[in-house]
């Protein structure tokens, strides 16, 4: 096996991508900012391209350098981050960005090792940005590429299991010659034609070598372990607003799930209903429905307490209504708001 009919296929139907060069302009010598390499490749970490896209052009139009991005304010980061999720990486990414800045003169180092040791840049990641930025040889194992690799071979041990042996065999094929392109190349062939459910095996640049095809068990890999089933969790969250439109707000601790972003006020998460104690003395009433919202590790049911209050008589500080912009509250966040607005 080799990489050959992959990168002639690459060089027609590669995905035109914000954050990438085609192999025609690559070829031709531009080369890829290693920053949109980077900023892309953390925004992809849980989250499809297709959500990605607006993100990443919203972020370059307003950082369009590291030296920006260090720059910026936390607050305004985390809030062009809300509603892509796992907001760790957010914080992750300022963090890395003012370590780029601080340490390295806003450049990114070309070295694996060395991109490791920054924030939230991990095995994966550093693999990614040295060979599509750098076009070193370095293997690039997403869940695309897992896929291609268990059908190529017809690998039938389970997920999470067989991760190791399906690293080894994609290292097995990456060529000297153009292993960037070659990256990008097998991640677009499990995202376009060697797809989860029905893959198009007849378009394929590997038809012929594939094993799994050829034996009509590729439908079937890769193979996973069963999953955990999530636990489940409960809340309440407290909306408060004045008749002025005002709103109570608070900001989430930075450790912890949703930690820099904005919420409403409420109880801790936990597997039975929590005492809950309102943010401050008022006519609060529940609001009918609840929120429903699932996170990697759980699910969460919420009810929603509402109340109109003078802010006069707290001594809370509340966010004014032409202050108040719901894109920059996460999701879970804008559902509690749904559900509360659905009361007035």
């Amino acid at each position: 096996m080799n990489s050959t009919e992959l990168l002639i296929w690459y060089d027609v139907h590669a995905r035109k991508l914000p954050w990438r060069v085609s192999p025609a302009a690559r070829a031709a010598g531009q080369l890829p900012d290693p920053y949109r390499i980077w900023l892309s490749e953390i925004m992809l970490q849980q989250t499809t391209v297709a959500a990605v896209k607006a993100y990443f052009l919203k972020f370059i139009a307003a950082w369009p350098t590291v030296v920006d991005l260090a720059a910026a304010e936390d607050a305004d980061v985390m809030a062009a981050w809300a509603g892509l999720g796992y907001y760790a990486r957010a914080r992750n990414l300022l963090k890395c960005a003012r370590v780029i800045v601080a340490e390295h003169g806003g450049k990114f180092p070309a070295d694996r090792a060395a991109l490791q040791n920054l924030p939230g840049i991990g095995p994966y990641t550093s693999a990614a940005i040295v060979a599509i930025a750098f076009d070193h040889v370095e293997t690039v194992v997403d869940g695309n590429v897992e896929r291609v690799m268990a059908r190529l071979f017809d690998l039938h041990a389970p997920l999470p299991k067989s991760k190791g042996e399906l690293t080894s065999l994609a290292t097995s094929l990456t060529p000297q010659s153009r292993p960037g392109d070659y990256a990008q190349a097998v991640m677009d062939l499990g995202a376009t034609i060697c797809t989860p459910k029905s893959p198009r095996c007849a378009l394929c640049p590997w038809h012929d070598i594939c094993v799994a095809r050829k034996a009509g068990t590729a439908v079937e890999l890769p193979r996973k372990l069963p999953k955990l089933k999530k636990p489940m969790r409960f809340g309440t969250a407290y909306v408060a607003r004045c008749s002025d439109g005002a709103v109570l707000l608070e900001q989430r601790p930075e450790c912890g799930l949703l930690g820099g972003m904005l919420g409403w006020p409420g109880s801790e998460w936990r597997e039975t209903l929590p005492d809950a104690i309102p943010p401050m003395q008022a006519d609060w009433a529940e609001a009918p429905g609840e929120v429903r919202h699932t996170f990697t590790h759980f699910h969460l049911r919420l009810r929603v307490m509402v109340a109109t209050v003078d802010f006069h008589q707290t001594n809370q500080t509340f966010t004014a209504a032409e202050d108040f912009r719901l894109a920059d509250l996460p999701t879970v966040m804008r559902k509690i708001w749904s559900v509360a607005a659905a009361e007035t």
